[in-house]
């Protein structure tokens, strides 16, 4: 039953997004899409709910309870950056909003959003992780293995983009059209015309 409404939510929060952007955009309804957009985090709460009473109920803790808390972790922490990135993108496509900003491709500034993107992961660890202690306090003495090996999980996980953010710092991608021009200054001296 979690598993499916884990898919439940995720669908969910795809048609609720498609329906708020849908009203207000398409509709011209800005103030009721935007309720509807703010309807999102009752999936979550839904999902949270759900999963506490499975436990209470005596469901042996297992990978459905661990794959519930990262999601919920997931959508608090990269929910509101997806909506705001759908909505500039369908904003500029159907409303002549401006065309969203990409996030740079090169050097200090790539290493910096790379760095913000790693701290939404480990908000995301953080969540999921205080949510899968709190079921591990609630089991008590059952069955906790699952859980835990979840919090590894999260922890694997924000060690693995935070190694992949790094890279960005350590070694920027340059930009190949600055390099090229400051190639073309640096290629030696110019040379004297003859009259």
């Amino acid at each position: 039953m979690v598993v499916t409404l884990i898919i439940v939510c995720e669908v969910g929060f795809w048609v609720l997004l498609a329906a708020g952007l849908a009203l207000r955009y398409l509709a011209g309804m800005r103030r009721t899409g935007a309720a509807v957009l703010l309807l999102e985090p009752l999936l979550e709460l839904v999902l949270l709910t759900v999963t506490a009473i499975d436990l209470k109920n005596g469901a042996t803790a297992d990978w459905k309870h661990g794959l519930a808390a990262v999601y919920i972790g997931y959508t608090v922490a990269y929910g509101h950056y997806t909506i705001t990135w759908v909505d500039g993108h369908v904003a500029h496509r159907f409303a002549g909003g401006p065309r969203p900003v990409k996030p740079p491709r090169y050097g200090l500034a790539r290493a910096r959003h790379e760095g913000k993107l790693w701290l939404r992961t480990v908000l995301m660890a953080v969540v999921a992780a205080t949510l899968l202690q709190c079921a591990i306090w609630y089991v008590g003495d059952g069955d906790i293995g699952s859980l835990r090996s979840w919090q590894a999980v999260t922890l694997r996980a924000v060690v693995l983009h935070g190694v992949i953010a790094l890279t960005y710092l350590l070694w920027p991608k340059k930009d190949p059209g600055r390099d090229a021009t400051a190639d073309g200054e640096a290629a030696g001296p110019r040379q004297k015309t003859l009259r």
